[in-house]
């Protein structure tokens, strides 16, 4: 009875990230701002296009943008692997919000096209992401193996991101930049994040065990 309006759901939020994110790849393939950061890096075009796939607030809008369309397909969708991705989408666009909204919001200021982009990425898609999951599910999904799993993408964007950093001299977050914080004040912040993610986890895993299953059998 619920696959018709989880199906809607779930179209609407893999447009508004699908929207974003085009819209945003043809900002910076035409010199435009960055929504992540508010700003027009003078960098080549190919340096630009890794700096945003670079970003956890993109990765995370990809993962969800995966697992909505597969839940447009199938919402009652299961399997060993898309449990992780489901799980990592829920986790990643979670700490987006909270993290743009607490920290980021203040130093990001984007107008024009770019305004939109940084709304669908670190507003609506969050807010639309978690709403649906609690909505329509589908779950029971978290079991202990999923949980552990989930970990590995976050470490490794974590890994990734400071190793690029030393080597590039770039980093996606201001709390993450080596070179202005040092490794102590940056790796400080990186604790705080993955205490963050441990207890969102905790938190989904126990939601998945205690709200009503969905799809209704």
């Amino acid at each position: 009875m619920t696959q018709r309006p989880s199906r809607t759901v779930h179209a609407v939020l893999a447009l508004v990230v699908l929207a974003a994110f085009c819209a945003q790849v043809v900002l910076l393939l035409g010199g435009g701002a960055d929504a992540n950061s508010g700003q027009a890096d003078p960098v080549p075009g190919v340096t630009r296009f890794v700096r945003l796939l670079s970003y956890f607030t993109v990765q995370s809008n990809l993962l969800v943008l995966v697992a909505a369309v597969s839940l447009v397909i199938d919402p009652a969708r299961d399997g060993r692997f898309w449990r992780v991705v489901r799980l990592d989408a829920l986790l990643g666009i979670t700490v987006t919000g909270l993290v743009f909204g607490a920290v980021l919001a203040p130093y990001v200021h984007p107008t024009g096209v770019a305004w939109w982009i940084n709304a669908g990425f670190h507003y609506v898609s969050p807010v639309l992401a978690v709403v649906s999951w609690l909505l329509f599910g589908p779950r029971p999904r978290v079991d202990g193996r999923t949980f552990g799993w989930a970990f590995v993408w976050p470490v490794g964007w974590t890994v990734y991101t400071l190793v690029r950093g030393a080597v590039a001299d770039w980093y996606p977050y201001p709390f993450l930049d080596v070179s202005q914080l040092g490794y102590a004040v940056a790796l400080r912040n990186v604790g705080f994040v993955v205490l963050l993610s441990v207890a969102l986890l905790s938190l989904f895993r126990l939601l998945d065990r205690r709200l009503t299953p969905r799809p209704r059998p």
